[in-house]
């Protein structure tokens, strides 16, 4: 599976415009290489992870050991449904080849919304589903499979406004067709900030790294 979520990784996370003091969260992270690439690029924010496995979360946390160790990553075991952070915290969002396994769409975008600050921004990428119709394991029993329309239309069905939804295709090595999705949440107002700041949720992060590295 490396290769099918090598270019989508950097491609999603490229699309992030992660800035130095920006809180980014993943989620579905696998074995943890996006969540590297992202703490590359974040200096002074926090870099959140969520997974639904376990197995991926040992892989993620021996992967990102150092960065969770200096207090700048955090990797738990969770539901999409129902996120663990206050809301406007995060700055950015990726899930990159996850959302093929969401049933509770409304509710996981209701939980995104929540969570992602105003002026925020979310990156999902999906491989369309013209590619993974030739995937044998990709199969409508497990996998909820997505062209470029279904896509703009689970955004819309999620609360973006279609001003804020950016649908492009991206190809790859081997004939794939990628699609990558972005959408900015509202604006902030005049005179309106976030709810939490970078520097309060790097305190956070240092503090429960431990914690986290012992489950």
């Amino acid at each position: 599976m490396r290769w099918i979520n090598s270019g989508p990784n950097r491609a999603a996370v490229d699309a992030l415009q992660i800035a130095p003091g920006d809180n980014v969260l993943e989620l579905g992270f696998g074995p943890g290489r996006a969540i590297e690439l992202i703490a590359a690029r974040v200096v002074d924010g926090c870099v959140y992870g969520i997974d639904q496995s376990d197995i991926m979360l040992r892989q993620a946390l021996i992967r990102n050991r150092r960065a969770i160790g200096r207090g700048r990553v955090i990797l738990q075991r969770a539901t999409f449904e129902r996120l663990p952070f206050p809301d406007a915290s995060i700055d950015k969002i990726l899930a990159v080849n996850v959302i093929y396994f969401w049933r509770d769409i409304i509710l996981i975008f209701h939980e995104i919304r929540r969570v992602l600050r105003p002026g925020g921004r979310i990156v999902i990428y999906s491989t369309d589903a013209s590619t993974m119709r030739g995937w044998k394991f990709a199969a409508k029993e497990t996998h909820r499979l997505y062209d470029a329309q279904a896509l703009r239309d689970i955004f819309l069905t999620g609360g973006f406004p279609a001003d804020e939804i950016s649908i492009g295709e991206i190809s790859f090595a081997g004939g794939m067709v990628g699609l990558l999705a972005i959408a900015e949440n509202q604006r902030l107002r005049d005179g309106q900030r976030p709810r939490h700041t970078a520097k309060s949720c790097i305190g956070q992060c240092r503090s429960a790294h431990v914690e986290v590295i012992r489950q």
